[in-house]
């Protein structure tokens, strides 16, 4: 039902991932049933989690480690692994200064060029580890070094942008990324993103997008939301988009993941994200919390060190366990930002699903008061729900 804000302008209800809830049905399983495998570009793996292509959050290091755990870790190729040698004192830096000083010095460390020979070496890094390289770049980054990461034969490229469209206009002189020529010629699969509404999705699907990432502005370091005013709540856009996927399933045969990118934080989130349509999630301040995880307790928006308009801030997030911990436990926290797999196996197994395509089926209802219901003392003592 469309609202209307005022004379002329009407507006959709969207709903965020502390309005909902889910419901269990009329059966239960153990979780050990559960299945929690998920397939991308032809890479199967047991984990339904991506770690973000942010630079406090995935090294070379770290994308071997979460290879090795069953999920994937994106290595971001206009980051500082790709402009420093050795990224150790940059990050040194980063974590070390003051608040007011940061944006400042970002946009002085991002500055120094991105050095091609580093891409071919980090991407070779990864893969001599026996790790997935999962790759991310830029639009623009795709234009100048798509070539490079053919060549070094990454295993899977994310294009990622705040908005990414195949409708595109650029001022005259310069042409556009070809989405559709890109997702043909390279020689690994290719997911596309960031969008939130289903037109636009079924559109990156038919360019041939391998997945294709949904979210504006939830996470946790983004300040997209608060700078430009774009951007749409997680459980609507996933489930736009999922919408999208479907569809399009029903026209080609093809299937195409729906990644939810951003705002996710704990179990929970996950188990929502999911259930309102997506096959995976892509995290970033949930494995920023690693004791292996670049970022040394901070995580900050890939946007962040923009040289014009900056969309990103750091948080401080603290190291609370190690990345197995946070993955697959056991827990050492009761707040759900532990033991991930955990959690999303045991509610598919309280809700009855086998697969997480019978986890998209699961009910959801609206409850604002979900996180906060019979809630007070864990508030007032600042414990579990209530940090």
């Amino acid at each position: 039902m469309d609202i209307i804000i005022g004379r002329g302008k009407k507006a959709r209800r969207a709903y965020g991932i502390d309005e909902i809830a889910l419901v269990p049905g009329g059966c239960t399983l153990d979780p050990d049933l559960a299945d929690t495998s998920w397939n991308i570009g032809g890479i199967s793996r047991e984990i339904p989690i991506l770690a973000s292509a942010m630079d406090g959050v995935v090294d070379g290091k770290m994308a071997t480690l979460l290879s090795d755990l069953g999920a994937i870790g994106v290595l971001n190729l206009e980051g500082i692994q790709t402009r420093y040698e050795d990224p150790n004192p940059i990050l040194d830096r980063i974590t070390s200064v003051g608040k007011s000083e940061f944006v400042g010095l970002m946009q002085e460390l991002y500055a120094v060029p991105v050095k091609p020979e580093l891409i071919k070496q980090r991407i070779a890094e990864i893969k001599q580890s026996g790790g997935i390289a999962a790759v991310s770049l830029t639009p623009l980054g795709a234009v100048k070094y798509g070539a490079i990461v053919a060549e070094a034969q990454a295993d899977l490229l994310l294009i990622q942008a705040t908005v990414v469209s195949t409708d595109h206009l650029s001022p005259e002189g310069i042409t556009p990324l070809d989405l559709v020529k890109l997702c043909q010629e390279m020689p690994m699969p290719v997911a596309l993103g960031n969008c939130v509404t289903y037109d636009v999705a079924l559109n990156l699907m038919k360019a041939g997008a391998a997945a294709v990432l949904v979210g504006i502005g939830p996470g946790a370091a983004c300040t997209s939301r608060g700078v430009l005013g774009v951007g749409v709540p997680q459980p609507t856009a996933i489930a736009d988009c999922a919408a999208a996927r479907d569809d399009f399933y029903q026209e080609t045969g093809k299937y195409i993941p729906v990644v939810a990118d951003g705002g996710i934080i704990t179990g929970g989130d996950i188990c929502k994200s999911i259930a309102c349509g997506a096959d995976a999630v892509m995290i970033g301040s949930p494995i920023a919390r690693a004791s292996e995880a670049p970022g040394r307790g901070f995580h900050w928006g890939m946007a962040t060190p923009s040289p014009v308009l900056p969309r990103g801030t750091r948080i401080k997030v603290g190291t609370t366990g190690t990345i197995e911990e946070i993955l697959r436990g056991p827990a050492k926290l009761d707040d759900g930002t532990h033991n991930l797999l955990g959690a999303l196996k045991t509610s598919m197994g309280t809700l009855g699903a086998k697969t997480l395509k019978e986890m998209q089926k699961v009910e959801v209802v609206i409850a604002p008061s979900l996180l906060t219901e019979g809630k007070v003392y864990q508030k007032a003592q600042q414990l579990g729900m209530g940090k």
